[in-house]
């Protein structure tokens, strides 16, 4: 019994110090160059210590400060590795150049893609594209359109649903 309040008190006390360090610790995120990403940085330390079993931390501040840097040393790093996968995967996919008859199947499968885009509406398909190809933020979407963040939500769905029934044909056929 006494291991569950522990573990209460501790996460308590936790979301606490994140609580009232809200503003620093994003300020700190974005610092360190997490730029318009430290909310959501925020929400991943969050979850992080949160979800963690630990007894009581004598000074916890400083504890969530080097979580939060930990954190953006793991989003560099993954930022480099990628760089460099997607510069080997360009350097090989370079050396190869697809046949005819694979190309001539990608473009008909763009062309099915498109279309199962195009067939979800207008707004959908342009919160899609702004979404996914420009890379605007999905709130940002909502104040270029004048509707709701939830609404943006729905519309991407709707098209997600759209590619998965599509993906589903190309892995059948």
């Amino acid at each position: 019994m006494t291991k569950s309040r522990d573990r209460t008190d501790a996460a308590q006390g936790i979301e606490g110090v994140l609580l009232a360090n809200r503003d620093r610790i994003v300020r700190f995120l974005e610092v360190r160059g997490a730029g318009d990403g430290a909310e959501d940085l925020f929400q991943d330390l969050w979850m992080r210590l949160t979800d963690r079993r630990t007894g009581p931390i004598s000074d916890p501040l400083p504890y969530v400060m080097r979580a939060a840097n930990n954190l953006m040393l793991d989003r560099y790093r993954s930022v480099r590795q990628s760089e460099l996968r997607d510069k080997a995967w360009g350097e090989a996919s370079a050396a190869q150049s697809p046949s005819s008859e694979s190309a001539m199947i990608s473009r008909e499968q763009l062309a099915l893609v498109e279309s199962a885009i195009a067939a979800t509406g207008e707004r959908p398909a342009r919160i899609f594209r702004r979404f996914r190809v420009d890379g605007v933020h999905q709130r940002d979407i909502a104040g270029e359109m004048g509707v709701s963040l939830s609404t943006v939500e729905a519309d991407l769905r709707k098209v997600y649903a759209k590619l998965a029934e599509i993906r589903r044909q190309f892995d059948a056929g």
